[in-house]
């Protein structure tokens, strides 16, 4: 079963009823015995600040010390962080792993010496307790849908990713191409991902490349810009990580070309919020870090206190995506400023 996260909410007020504890102040140690877990991204975005803001108010409300750490440079530095944690004996870490295929020695290395979960993007072939996030497959074939509410009549298609490594990343771009070729949903846990680009049976909608940029902003840029020129009829860019079509748009908006090429994005950048509400985005799919990292460091919490109950038999807790488009995104953005304090 999945553990959504009102059930798991409901589960974890059970713990904390009773003689809530407060958090050491920023820049304050943690007081002796005191319960330390590490939140570890895969890099450093906007989308990081809002999850980060989840990881320090769970903190602040149950009584745990957590440190937030993000790899400016990828795997190498995240490998780095997570060899500190372990040598300076943290109790548990939530990571995002940057490449699950050849992170599993790593994860099972340091899940034998600490609680280790894994958080918007899993490993689920690794000794990690379980996964936090939402169902990424599910959340590409959204944003297809998207895709076809902005395209009725079909058109070609590119998708710009971060890194394809990670399994959100192969997740998300094979939900998008499903979802395209109308293929049906099946199970998400026996994909089979299309390393190709390819065109639909009847030419409806052409996927003509997917274009990395190693978190890497300018180049994000250029690779729309790119896009634009080597494709000249390209009708819908489809960014599969926060910042992806924040550059694109800057592109298009360069080019002369909004309304003419189609934006559909992830996740909740405050210039793809503004792009949704000026028209230029068509729409976008959250994935709600705030609670990425809120419901990290309550479980790891639990986990630590000897609570396994908080793990579902499938080990998935699903945070449920929220699609965000014109209709909604005041509301949307009204609900993430609160979130962030602002």
């Amino acid at each position: 079963m999945r553990y959504t996260i009102t059930a798991l909410l409901a589960s974890l007020l059970v713990l904390t009823a009773c003689g809530r504890a407060t958090a050491p102040a920023d820049g304050d140690t943690a007081a002796p015995g005191a319960i330390r877990v590490a939140y570890v991204t895969n890099g450093i975005d906007p989308f990081w600040s809002i999850a980060e803001a989840g990881a320090l108010a769970a903190a602040r409300d149950l009584g745990v010390q957590c440190e937030v750490l993000m790899p400016p440079r990828g795997l190498v530095d995240q490998t780095r962080m997570i060899e500190a944690l372990l040598a300076n004996n943290i109790d548990g870490i939530a990571i995002s792993p940057i490449d699950a295929a050849n992170q599993v020695d790593m994860i099972n290395q340091a899940a034998a010496r600490a609680k280790v979960i894994t958080q918007d993007s899993d490993a689920p072939d690794s000794d990690r307790l379980c996964f936090i996030g939402m169902d990424n497959y599910l959340a590409g074939r959204e944003a297809g849908k998207l895709v076809k509410e902005a395209m009725p009549d079909g058109g070609s298609v590119m998708i710009f990713v971060g890194r394809l490594e990670q399994l959100n990343a192969q997740q998300r771009r094979q939900g998008v191409i499903d979802e395209l070729l109308d293929r049906p949903v099946g199970d998400t846990n026996a994909l089979v991902f299309d390393s190709t680009d390819f065109t639909h049976l009847d030419g409806k909608y052409t996927i003509v490349g997917t274009r990395t940029d190693n978190f890497d902003y300018g180049r994000a840029k250029a690779n729309a810009e790119d896009a634009m020129a080597s494709h000249p009829t390209l009708g819908c860019m489809v960014g599969l990580f926060a910042y992806n079509i924040p550059n694109c748009l800057e592109a298009v908006k360069a080019a002369g070309k909004t309304g003419q090429i189609q934006l559909v994005s992830f996740d909740e950048s405050d210039p793809t919020l503004e792009g949704i509400r000026d028209g230029h985005v068509h729409g976008t799919i959250s994935q709600q870090p705030y609670e990425y990292g809120y419901q990290s460091v309550a479980v790891l919490k639990a986990l630590i206190e000897g609570d396994d109950s908080v793990i579902p038999a499938e080990g998935f807790i699903d945070v449920p995506s929220i699609v965000v488009t014109r209709d909604n995104v005041d509301d949307f953005q009204a609900r993430l400023n609160e979130l962030r304090g602002n």
